[in-house]
């Protein structure tokens, strides 16, 4: 069995990291950290888990982190990279669920996080943990970067466009929406129900730390830098995440659901549906799937693409748990086959 640990277990993220662990036929959680709720038992925090988890919640110790195989930090941004290069060296896989090793450009990462990285070193090494795009150097990677939730949902949008230099660089438009619990567990005035409740709002507009991770990820999957607009919003729904992703087509010719259709084959987790579909959050609630369509635009050569995911699930906790499947060697769809609950 895989020993896993996970550090800051209280968050939305943490949760799910738990009941996707606690069901995977191949890992024990054995630690579970929190520095504000030392000695509480999990399944008091999270009634869901009662019956299912027992354990309790510890003081970080990399002492006791370095005997699991691998450890999941579902932490803020800025935890990771603390701990991170004494677990490696202790022979450690990580998985970091925040923001510490996504962008390459640490400058950069500098600019849009506000503090400075005490790692740069392994942010080269980092493996970027999107399975469909990355999946050979995940398999052999020792520390992943967990994806974002707004760049997982947007780039599997335009993989296979980008991929096949089917579509022109220069503006991509991403317009995402994402329930609440993307904002996190904290307590947030924006987030409280009258607040959230029969409201859509926009933010970040004039710049979001997701924009460098997705404008990065376009530009790997383009051999070349592109110009990107996203604009992420805020609905009310507790879980769930679309973008409608919008571009223009290098060729008037070009078929694009057969190229997804061909990209996408045999992936596990990424069903393109068929032509004149809208996919629904709801369809993948709970779930690491992503589902997409294919639009043709109002105008000439102009393609609109929907992506929906679960936001805390292939946008954070399964996606983690299918790139640990992958760095061991397991099934990749191993703990992860749940279907979506309806209504």
């Amino acid at each position: 069995m895989i020993r896993a640990g996970i550090v800051g277990g209280t968050g939305y993220a943490g949760v799910e990291l738990l009941r996707l662990l606690s069901q995977h036929p191949e890992v024990e959680p054995a630690v579970i950290t929190s520095r504000g709720n030392a000695g509480t038992p999990v399944a008091e925090m999270f009634p869901n888990l009662r019956g299912v988890l027992d354990l309790v919640f510890t003081e970080p110790d990399t002492g006791r982190l370095a005997e699991c195989d691998v450890v999941f930090f579902a932490t803020p941004n800025g935890t990771a990279m603390q701990s991170t290069p004494e677990l490696l060296d202790r022979g450690v896989r990580v998985i970091d669920l925040g923001a510490d090793f996504r962008i390459r450009d640490v400058p950069l990462w500098q600019r849009w996080y506000g503090m400075e990285h005490t790692c740069p070193e392994l942010v080269a090494e980092a493996a970027y943990g999107m399975p469909e795009i990355n999946r050979a150097v995940i398999r052999e990677a020792r520390l992943v970067a967990n994806p974002g939730c707004y760049p997982t949902c947007a780039l599997l949008a335009v993989a296979p466009l980008l991929a096949a230099g089917a579509v022109e660089r220069d503006h991509i438009v991403v317009d995402a929406v994402s329930g609440v619990s993307g904002a996190g567990r904290t307590p947030k005035q924006h987030t409280l129900l009258c607040e959230a409740n029969e409201n859509f709002v926009a933010y970040g507009t004039a710049g979001h730390r997701h924009h460098p991770e997705i404008a990065q990820g376009m530009g790997e999957l383009a051999g070349a830098e592109v110009g990107l607009t996203f604009v992420p919003h805020l609905v009310p729904m507790t879980r769930g995440m679309h973008a409608s992703v919008y571009v223009r087509l290098a060729d008037e010719a070009q078929e694009a659901q057969a190229l997804f259709d061909e990209h996408f084959a045999g992936e596990p987790f990424v069903d393109v549906l068929p032509a004149g579909s809208n996919p629904q959050t709801r369809t993948v609630r709970g779930t690491n799937f992503c589902r997409l369509a294919v639009h043709p635009g109002g105008a000439p050569r102009t393609l609109v693409v929907l992506s929906v995911i679960d936001n805390l699930v292939k946008g954070a906790s399964g996606q983690a748990v299918q790139n640990m499947n992958l760095m061991f060697g397991l099934e990749e769809t191993a703990g992860l086959t749940g279907v979506a609950v309806l209504p």
